[in-house]
């Protein structure tokens, strides 16, 4: 009795994957891992992701931005003020410089006034008189010199700013200054003594 051969056949109860069942289950399974994995999902979570990101970036330049200009606008307001500052300072220092020999001006006027009423009192030409009128003009070109000025308004029109009416002069046209009586002056022009005069009507 000849032993029969074993039979190692499944009779197709448990058949065997072949290869191309386990690339279609393969493939089966990729796309079932990229549709439940968000950054597999064609890049669209990234994408979501970096616009959010971008407009986060965009938001806080936009904010620096304004930070920034408000800076400028702020260290432009403090340089003008203080520009302005310097500026009032220097108008300031510079007007009393000016106007520091105002007080000193007018009692040198007085040493004038009378150096004028001793030329005019004077009856002939003499080295004294010369003397006096050498002297009144060296001080008058001091005088000058610190921005002091003589208002002589003879034969001009009224001036109230400069001029003080003290009496008519019948001789002299209408609102016309006609006689002096004591010369005025100016110190760098502002009025130091007004010019005592008479006016015709």
């Amino acid at each position: 009795m000849s032993e029969q051969t074993p039979n190692h056949e499944f009779d197709n109860k448990d058949p065997q994957p072949t290869h191309s069942n386990i690339e279609r289950e393969h493939t089966v399974l990729e796309e079932a891992i990229e549709e439940f994995d968000p950054q597999s999902n064609n890049g669209e979570f990234e994408t979501v992701k970096n616009d959010v990101d971008l407009q986060a970036f965009e938001a806080r330049i936009a904010e620096l931005e304004g930070e920034v200009k408000q800076a400028k606008e702020h260290t432009a307001r403090a340089n003008a003020e203080a520009y302005n500052a310097q500026k009032r300072m220097e108008q300031e220092a510079d007007k009393s410089k000016k106007f520091a020999l105002q007080k000193f001006a007018k009692e040198l006027l007085e040493v004038v006034d009378n150096l004028e009423r001793a030329i005019d009192s004077a009856g002939e030409d003499d080295a004294v008189t010369e003397g006096v009128r050498l002297t009144h003009k060296a001080l008058l070109n001091v005088l000058n010199k610190n921005g002091i000025e003589v208002v002589d308004p003879q034969g001009e029109a009224f001036n109230a700013e400069f001029h003080e009416a003290v009496g008519i002069d019948p001789n002299a046209a209408a609102d016309t200054v006609g006689t002096v009586l004591q010369k005025g002056y100016s110190l760098n022009g502002r009025l130091l003594r007004p010019a005592l005069v008479q006016v015709g009507q």
